[in-house]
């Protein structure tokens, strides 16, 4: 990836860059590639991200944080409801709005709502064309011509995230954009959410990775405690929220066997986010509905302040 084209007694550039777009275009995975590091947790199952994730990208005299947002779409829960809102709120607090999308699904319903909600912000948008790696290079122009129809972007950019392929021509593109601002973040953060957050995020990609069906959609972590021992181990307890019982038992397994193998590739991931070696404890308790309760939301953390 090269670096963004800055001159050396440029000012310091700083901005906000929100990725929106329709479940599983590739949002998460797009950030993780941008930010160097998985700070978005990812899965083949919509909806995958809920909350608002920054990620801070910093080269040269560019600062770029980037938000991550849940995929717009048409929700049947309170839950749903909250993350269509995260998503939508964005598009008037940022600098520049990137619309990925995936070309090789097509151009769909969902895409077309989303332009329509865009028109009424006076933000810039950046198309980005995502997952060019899985369509002939042929096949572009007229999708290209298609979104042109459609909305006046400011650039378009095809790019494959999972392979990197045009991402630092991207990052060049977005940078234009960046006012004359102070720098946000130090140079090495990536991410401005706590690493309990993080932590709790990579045990719910595990569970999504795992399980299907209702699963997925029915389960929520909170990390209840972590602390670091004399010898540098960090423990983790998490608490894994289902909504059923029997979605309980399916999350645990037979014997535990389930539950046992989120938590060994959780703590893999968590001992490479955090560079320590990690004892991880996980729990697994029901709150009836809770998608549908706002208190318990709020207590999730699902909360527009």
């Amino acid at each position: 990836m090269t670096d963004i084209k800055t001159q050396s007694q440029a000012k310091f550039r700083s901005g906000f860059v929100t990725i929106v777009g329709r479940p599983n275009v590739g949002k998460s995975t797009l950030m993780n590639q941008v930010i160097g590091q998985k700070i978005a947790i990812m899965s083949d199952k919509p909806q995958t991200t809920r909350n608002k994730i920054q990620g801070v990208y910093t080269q040269g005299s560019v600062q770029m944080v980037f938000l991550d947002t849940p995929g717009i779409h048409k929700p049947d829960s309170k839950l749903g409801n909250y993350m269509v809102k995260v998503a939508t709120d964005t598009l008037k607090e940022v600098d520049v709005v990137l619309f990925l999308v995936d070309v090789s699904a097509g151009l769909g319903g969902g895409d077309r709502f989303i332009i329509e909600q865009m028109k009424n912000v006076r933000t810039p948008v950046v198309l980005g064309l995502n997952k060019i790696d899985l369509v002939h290079p042929e096949a572009l122009l007229p999708i290209i011509a298609q979104y042109k129809d459609l909305y006046p972007f400011a650039e378009i950019v095809p790019v494959s995230a999972l392979k990197g392929n045009n991402v630092s021509t991207l990052l060049e593109q977005l940078g234009k954009y960046m006012p004359e601002g102070p720098q946000y973040y130090p140079a090495d953060q990536v991410t401005d959410h706590p690493e309990q957050f993080v932590c709790a995020e990579l045990v719910r990609e595990k569970i999504l990775h795992l399980t299907r069906e209702e699963i997925p959609h029915s389960v929520a972590v909170q990390i209840e405690a972590m602390s670091v021992r004399d010898n540098g181990v960090v423990d983790v307890s998490a608490v894994i929220f289902v909504e059923r019982d029997s979605q309980k038992a399916i999350v645990i397994g037979k014997k535990g066997a389930l539950l046992k193998q989120i938590g060994e590739a959780a703590r893999k991931d968590m001992e490479t986010l955090l560079g320590s070696r990690i004892f991880l404890e996980l729990w697994v308790k029901v709150k009836k509905d809770w998608r549908n309760t706002e208190h318990v939301l709020k207590d999730l953390g699902f909360r527009h302040d």
